[in-house]
């Protein structure tokens, strides 16, 4: 599965909100240095999420941006195919004669089934339990 720059920086900023605590608008600034997107890049990303209906904006100078769903049903896949396209391609480019048809077949579901059961909920929740996890406990 190929995932191009632009999908994974949508991935990245709905990550991103989806960690924010509380229901404050996000900067684009603050996004894009924590993520280390290009601001210009991400403004025309969050207008196009915006249209998909992940996310909404505010305006003035508490605005930004924000979940426009709960991270619960907000899922990677769902994003992947607003952001990429609906994976046709990916079926196009393949051989369907090929020995190989089938098992491609099978492996695109699996993937698509892991996609598709990936809330942002989820990655926040397992990124946390990930980082926090390893801390040091220089306590004595």
């Amino acid at each position: 599965m190929n995932i191009s720059v632009k999908g994974e920086y949508a991935l990245e900023a709905i990550f991103d909100l989806a960690s924010q605590p509380g229901d404050r608008p996000v900067k684009i600034a603050d996004i894009a240095q924590r993520q280390k997107i290009p601001q210009k890049f991400l403004e025309l990303i969050l207008a196009s999420l915006k249209q998909g209906g992940f996310v909404e904006s505010r305006r003035g100078a508490e605005g930004g941006y924000l979940l426009a769903r709960r991270a619960e049903s907000i899922t990677v896949g769902e994003v992947l195919r607003f952001v990429e396209g609906r994976g046709e391609d990916r079926a196009r480019q393949r051989k369907p004669e090929s020995p190989f048809g089938r098992l491609w077949e099978r492996v695109d579901s699996a993937v698509d089934n892991i996609l598709e059961n990936a809330t942002f909920a989820n990655l926040v929740r397992e990124w946390m339990e990930h980082n926090t996890r390893f801390v040091p406990n220089w306590e004595i």
